[in-house]
């Protein structure tokens, strides 16, 4: 990449996050939570500072560039610029990019399935007065919660949203999910299967592309939006209007957010399964 193209790529990229980034930073200056939003913080575990740093992925050459314009040390210094290498990935890790690719692959040809309502939230907060979000009040009785999950049942098929069902909810799912079995049961209609496509881009930081990084992010941002408006947590404050899924039209609003949030996932599944693949082929080429 010329200069003047990376530069402008570069200044694209953070036009795009740093509004997101700076609203976090602000948040934390005032102790300010948001239920919503600090999650792609918070249960995600790239910085907000890693999040600003760009990169043009592995096997490109910026021309002209210092190590004062790139935030990654995995970049060296070669033919007047910098270049990052797949030799450069971590021979420990090659595992994980195996995995990696089998699951991607998985979840990309696997048939999508909306029926579950979107009650993991409900799960989570099932016959147990500690809840995740003390700050913010239900839009229902406790009750009327409980009675929620007791009146349908319960389809969640991913392992990171099971685990933190309520232990009265959890023999009332239709599986007993482990983390190993994950590549075996995640479909692509999920919200979390879909919003975790933003931890697969960062998690090859910097090897991925930052436009594929932004991209993930933005599916996780608008993913745990419907989610939250799906909870039964009250969030009108925060200007979320709910999917009411204890009713018939709230259920049917949820299943065409949901396959609304699959059709823009799947593009983002199948870059980051290019650039999985490719690393993994260019890595175990070099030894």
């Amino acid at each position: 990449m010329t200069r003047p193209c990376w530069l402008m790529a570069r200044e694209a990229y953070h036009a795009h996050v740093s509004p997101w980034v700076n609203d976090r930073l602000k948040r934390m200056s005032h102790c300010q939570k948001h239920p919503v939003y600090d999650f792609l913080f918070e249960y995600y575990s790239f910085r907000a500072a890693h999040l600003l740093r760009w990169t043009p992925g592995f096997g490109v050459l910026l021309e002209g560039a210092t190590r004062e314009d790139v935030g990654w040390s995995e970049f060296i210094s070669r033919d007047n610029g910098l270049s990052l290498t797949a030799s450069s990935f971590p021979e420990h890790r090659i595992g994980y990019l195996r995995w990696a690719v089998e699951y991607l692959h998985a979840t990309l040809a696997r048939e999508p399935s909306f029926t579950c309502l979107g009650l993991h939230e409900w799960a989570m907060v099932y016959r147990d007065p500690n809840i995740r979000h003390p700050y913010v009040p239900f839009r229902l009785t406790r009750e009327e919660t409980d009675w929620v999950v007791e009146s349908h049942p319960l389809r969640c098929s991913h392992f990171d949203a099971f685990r933190f069902f309520t232990p009265p909810a959890v023999p009332r799912n239709r599986w007993e999910l482990t983390r190993m079995a994950s590549t075996e049961h995640d479909q692509p209609g999920c919200l979390h299967v879909n919003m975790d496509l933003y931890r697969f881009a960062y998690k090859i930081a910097p090897f991925c592309p930052a436009d594929i990084v932004a991209d993930a992010f933005d599916l996780a941002r608008a993913a745990r939006e419907v989610d939250m408006r799906a909870s039964p947590y009250d969030l009108n404050e925060y200007g979320f209007v709910p999917v009411k899924i204890e009713t018939p039209e709230g259920r049917a609003e949820y299943a065409e957010l949901q396959w609304e949030l699959h059709r823009r996932g799947q593009p983002v599944r199948e870059r980051l399964l290019g650039v999985y693949r490719k690393l993994l082929e260019e890595r175990s080429r070099v030894g």
